[in-house]
């Protein structure tokens, strides 16, 4: 099975069409949602990505049917239907069917899906630095995970891609590094790993916070501070954190080449050891 579907109290294995022409969230771009993974067993952090798709949809004025624990069930009980070595990614969704422009928060939807989807092989990924930039928490509900935050990250990784990049790195409006187009950004120099200090214009990710405190409590310093582009490219390591492909190695800034080091490498060996303890608690 590839992937399987939860909407309206029922599973499927094909995919639901759950929104109409007239559906509110189809054209005022007010869907949220989370992805979480369960890798062969392993559900790091799965209760906090949850939590945080219900944060996500109050933020939007939304009124989630269903809490944290309560997707949190729904995600193991769609687990059990898997293989035990599946590689899963899952996407919790809420979205509001009806209203004009205003949504009514009452209407709000729950949907649910897990993709059968393994881990890449932590090869490296590549990146430029792109035109487009993120906005602040007063332009767009940065403090949110919402689907209208996406266009802009996509028109980043198009432009990437077409020049041979896997993603962009992206800069916040006052010319600070924030992110990759859909990950966070670590750099290190001189032993020390750096990363942005949230701002308000880019998502605080799950694995990111998971990382520093694992760095940090196995001895290593992680420094939360604004950071301008050049440092990247002066930087002895860039690695990148997310829940799709959690600790993965950056090889290549525009021009600048880097080898996978020792310290990317502590932080990807201590997060799977840590998610390994990681087990369904609901």
């Amino acid at each position: 099975m590839q992937e399987l579907h939860y909407f309206d109290g029922a599973w499927t294995e094909e995919p639901q069409k759950v929104m109409t022409p007239a559906t509110q969230a189809v054209w005022m771009a007010t869907a949220v949602f989370d992805g979480t993974r369960v890798i062969r067993g392993m559900g790091p952090d799965v209760d906090r990505h949850c939590e945080r798709c219900v944060n996500s949809a109050h933020a939007l004025g939304l009124e989630p049917p269903l809490d944290a624990k309560g997707i949190e069930a729904l995600i193991w009980e769609g687990v059990d239907k898997f293989p035990a070595d599946a590689e899963l990614f899952i996407r919790p969704m809420f979205y509001p069917e009806r209203g004009f422009v205003m949504p009514e928060p009452e209407s709000t939807v729950f949907a649910l899906a897990l993709l059968n989807r393994p881990l890449m092989e932590p090869t490296g990924i590549t990146a430029m630095l792109s035109r487009f930039h993120r906005p602040a928490l007063d332009m767009a509900p940065t403090n949110a995970k919402a689907a209208c935050l996406y266009p802009n990250a996509i028109r980043a990784m198009r432009e990437a891609q077409a020049a041979g990049f896997s993603t962009a790195i992206m800069m916040d409006g006052l010319g600070h590094v924030a992110e990759f187009a859909t990950s966070n950004v670590f750099h290190v120099r001189d032993g020390m790993v750096h990363t942005p200090v949230p701002n308000g214009t880019f998502l605080n990710g799950i694995t990111r916070q998971r990382v520093i405190r694992l760095l940090r409590e196995a001895g290593v310093d992680v420094l939360e501070r604004p950071i301008a582009y050049d440092e990247l490219l002066d930087a002895d390591e860039v690695f990148s954190t997310g829940n799709l492909d959690k600790v993965v190695p950056v090889t290549r800034l525009d021009d600048r080449n880097y080898q996978p080091g020792p310290l990317y490498q502590k932080a990807r060996d201590i997060y799977f050891d840590w998610a390994k303890t990681q087990t369904r608690k609901v």
